[in-house]
C-alpha cells in the first residue's frame, strides 16, 4: 500500500498540491512560533543591570514567552483543523476511486493504509518546504513581536538544528492527524453502492459526525456554564483565555455538524437570490451541502477566532473602564515627579492621594525549590488612598497599610491561599524583606492587585499620580489652573479614558501579535478551499450550459454559492465567537457586579466583507477557468 500511496500522490499531485501548501504554511507557523518561544524562555538578563531594569527586562521575556505561547497553540489548531477539513473534502472528491479500489479487493485496512500512507509522503514533502519557509516567518515574527513591544529592543529567535526533526514530525502529525477520520470514513465505502451514480453520497451527516459535534457542542456548553467560577471571582488573566476554552470546540462542533445550517442558510438566501441562477445556486448548495461545508470551514475559523479573540479583550477592556470610573473618588488627577505634599494645600483642595507604580519580586518555595515571580503593586498612603478610592477590603483594613505591610487582590490571595496576617517574603530595589498582608482587596479587572505603603517604595520611583478630591462647591477649572504649577493636569474621567485607549491599543496589538501569521494562513486555507471545490465541477459547469445557460451565468452562479458559503462561515463563526464574549461577560459579572459587552464592530464588518471578496473572486477565477473549455468535449468525455 505504501508503494500504491507514492503512485498515487505522484501521479494526482494536483489535487494534493493545495494540501500540500496548507501543511507547508502550518509547518512554518509552528516552526517560527517554537523557536520564537524557546529563544525568549532562554534569552539571558544581563549581569550589569540595575535590579529594578533586569526584572522590567525579565518581566517582557515572560509576557512573550506567555505571548507566544498562544500563538504556538493557535497555530497548531488552526493548522489541524484546516489540513482535517481539506482532507474530508478530497476524499469525498475521491469516493469512486476508492470504490473502485474496494471492488478490486483492496480491504478496509488497505484503504485506511493507503489514506495515510499519502498523508505520511504530504506531511514529509510539506514539512520539508515549511521548514524552510519557516526562517523568513521567523523574521518577520521576531519583528512584529518587538515592533508592537511585546519584546525588547534586540530580541531575535535563532536557528536551532533540531528544528528540522521537529518540522518534519509536525508537518507529518499535522497530514496524519487531519486524514484520521476521513480515512475511516473511506474505509466504510460500499463499493455496490459507490459505483453507482449518487449512491452513497447522499449521506452527509455520518455517525463520526455527529459524534464530534455533539460531544464538542456539549463540552463547550459544560465550560460556559461553569466559566464564571460558581460565584467565585476569576482571575482576569483566566477570563482572557475564553477564546480557546470555549471558541475552540465550538468550532470543532459547528464544523462537523456544518452540512445542517446549508439548508438554513439557503433558505435565507432564497428571500433574496430570485430567478434561474438563484434557484439553481441553492439548489446546488443543498444537494452538496459537504461540499458547502468544507468550503465554509476555514472563513468560520478566521471569524470566529478574530472575534472571540477581539471582542473578549474588548469585553475586559469595558469592564475595566467603568470599574476604574465607579472606583476613583475625586475629579482631578496630577502627574507629577514625585509625591508633591504642596498639592494638599493648593486652593480647593479637600483630599490629595499619592500613587505610584512599584516593580517588586515575591519570594517562593515548594518541594526544596526556590523562586520569585515579578508583579507590579501601587504604593500609596493608606489614609488617603481609601478617602479617594471607593475600595472596601474583603478581609483586614487600610488603616493597618502601614510599615512592612502589604494588601493583596482575592484572585492573588485565592490562589496562593493566603490570609489576613500571612507573611510574605519580597524584594524590591534589590533588598528582600518581609512583609505582613494587612488585607485582602476586594476582586476587580483593573487592578490594583497589590498594594504598598508608601515608605516600602524604592527610592527613584515614579512616575507618581496624584488623585484630587476637591471641596463641595469648588470649581473645578480654578482648581485645575493652581494645579497646573505641580504637573499636568487632567479629569478623573480623562485619564480612564487614556488608559482605556491605551488598553484598547494593546488590544490591538494583541490580535496583530496573535492573530497576524494566523489570519494570512487561514486566508489562503480559504482560497485553497474554493480552488479544490471547484476542480470537480468542470462537468457539472459543462452540463448547465449544454441545457442553455450562458456562460457568464454560470459563473454567476459559482458566485451566488460562494456567496451563500461565506454566510454560513460566518453564521457558525458569530455563534462560537458570541460564546466566547459571552462567557466572559458572565465572568466578569462575578467581579464587578455589572454587565459589560464589547464588540468590535468596524472589524467584524471589514472581516465579513474580505472574506466575501476573497471568496467571491477566487470563486469567479476558477469558474472561469473551469469554463474555458468547450462544453460539450467534457461532457462527451468520460472522466
Amino acid at each position: 500500500m505504501l508503494l500504491l500511496a507514492w503512485n498515487s500522490f505522484r501521479d494526482r499531485w494536483q489535487v494534493f498540491a493545495g494540501a500540500v501548501l496548507t501543511v507547508c504554511l502550518g509547518t512554518a507557523l509552528v516552526q517560527s512560533s517554537l523557536l520564537a518561544l524557546v529563544a525568549a524562555a532562554t534569552a539571558p538578563v544581563p549581569d550589569h543591570l540595575a535590579p529594578e531594569d533586569a526584572l522590567a527586562l525579565q518581566g517582557a521575556y515572560d509576557g512573550a514567552v506567555t505571548l507566544l505561547s498562544m500563538v504556538l497553540a493557535l497555530a497548531a489548531f488552526t493548522a489541524v483543523f484546516i489540513v482535517a477539513s481539506t482532507f474530508g473534502f478530497t476524499v469525498a472528491q475521491r469516493r469512486r476511486e476508492l470504490a473502485l479500489l474496494r471492488l478490486t479487493g483492496a480491504s478496509r485496512g488497505q484503504v485506511r493504509s493507503l489514506l495515510v500512507g499519502e498523508a505520511v509522503l504530504l506531511g514529509l514533502a510539506g514539512s520539508a518546504l515549511g521548514t524552510v519557509l519557516g526562517l523568513p516567518v521567523m523574521r518577520a515574527q521576531t519583528w512584529i513581536l518587538e515592533r508592537f513591544d511585546f519584546a525588547p529592543t534586540g530580541f531575535a529567535a535563532e536557528w536551532r538544528p533540531w528544528a528540522v526533526a521537529v518540522s518534519l514530525g509536525t508537518g507529518v502529525l499535522i497530514a496524519v492527524l487531519g486524514v484520521l477520520a476521513a480515512s475511516r470514513r473511506a474505509a466504510r465505502i460500499r463499493p455496490q453502492e459507490a459505483l453507482r451514480e449518487g449512491a452513497g453520497a447522499a449521506q452527509v451527516m455520518t455517525f463520526s459526525r455527529w459524534a464530534i459535534g455533539l460531544v464538542c457542542l456539549a463540552g463547550a456548553a459544560v465550560l460556559y456554564v461553569l466559566f464564571p467560577g460558581g460565584g467565585a471571582p476569576l482571575p482576569v488573566w483566566f477570563i482572557q483565555l475564553t477564546p480557546f476554552l470555549v471558541t475552540v470546540p465550538l468550532v470543532v462542533g459547528c464544523s462537523a455538524l456544518a452540512p445542517l445550517a446549508v439548508p438554513l442558510a439557503a433558505g435565507l438566501l432564497a428571500l433574496v437570490f430570485r430567478g434561474v441562477t438563484g434557484e439553481l445556486a441553492l439548489s446546488n448548495l443543498r444537494s452538496d451541502a459537504r461540499r458547502s461545508a468544507a468550503t465554509a470551514a476555514p472563513v468560520m475559523v478566521l471569524f470566529a477566532l478574530t472575534a472571540a479573540i477581539g471582542g473578549t479583550l474588548a469585553t475586559v477592556g469595558e469592564a475595566g473602564r467603568q470599574e476604574s470610573l465607579r472606583t476613583v473618588d475625586g475629579e482631578l488627577l496630577v502627574a507629577a515627579d514625585g509625591p508633591e505634599a504642596g498639592i494638599a494645600d493648593a486652593e480647593g483642595v479637600a483630599v490629595v492621594s499619592a500613587q505610584a507604580e512599584v516593580l517588586f519580586e515575591l519570594a517562593f518555595a515548594e518541594s526544596g525549590a526556590s523562586w520569585y515571580e515579578a508583579h507590579y503593586g501601587l504604593a500609596v498612603d493608606p489614609a488617603a488612598y481609601a478617602a479617594t478610592h471607593r475600595v472596601e477590603p474583603v478581609a483586614g483594613d487600610l488603616a493597618d497599610l502601614a510599615g512592612n505591610a502589604v494588601a493583596v487582590s482575592p484572585a492573588e490571595g485565592r490562589e496562593r491561599e493566603w490570609k489576613v496576617g500571612d507573611t510574605l517574603r519580597v524584594r524590591l530595589g534589590g533588598e528582600e524583606s518581609e512583609v505582613r498582608i494587612a488585607a485582602i482587596l476586594p476582586p476587580s479587572v483593573a487592578g490594583p492587585e497589590y498594594l504598598l505603603p508608601i515608605g516600602l517604595a524604592p527610592e527613584g520611583t515614579g512616575p507618581w499620580e496624584h488623585v484630587v478630591r476637591l471641596d463641595e462647591g469648588a470649581d473645578p477649572a480654578a482648581a485645575a489652573a493652581h494645579l497646573a504649577a505641580f504637573g499636568s493636569v487632567t479629569t478623573a474621567e480623562e485619564s480612564v479614558d487614556a488608559a482605556a485607549a491605551e488598553d484598547e491599543r494593546f488590544t490591538r496589538d494583541t490580535m496583530i501579535v496573535l492573530l497576524g501569521m494566523t489570519m494570512l494562513y487561514t486566508v489562503i486555507a480559504i482560497v485553497n478551499a474554493v480552488v479544490i471545490a471547484a476542480s470537480n465541477r468542470r462537468r457539472e459547469f459543462a452540463a448547465a450550459r449544454v441545457t442553455g445557460l450562458a456562460r457568464g451565468q454560470v459563473v454567476a452562479l459559482a458566485f451566488l454559492e460562494s456567496q451563500a458559503v461565506v454566510l454560513i462561515g460566518l453564521l457558525l463563526g458569530a455563534l462560537a465567537a458570541a460564546a466566547s464574549v459571552l462567557g466572559a461577560a458572565a465572568a466578569l459579572r462575578v467581579i464587578t457586579g455589572t454587565t459589560v459587552v464589547a464588540v468590535q464592530w468596524p472589524l467584524l464588518f471589514g472581516l465579513a466583507l474580505g472574506a466575501a471578496a476573497v471568496v467571491g473572486a477566487t470563486s469567479l477565477v476558477t469558474a472561469l477557468s473551469a469554463t474555458r473549455t468547450p462544453p460539450i468535449r467534457l461532457v462527451a468525455a468520460r472522466e
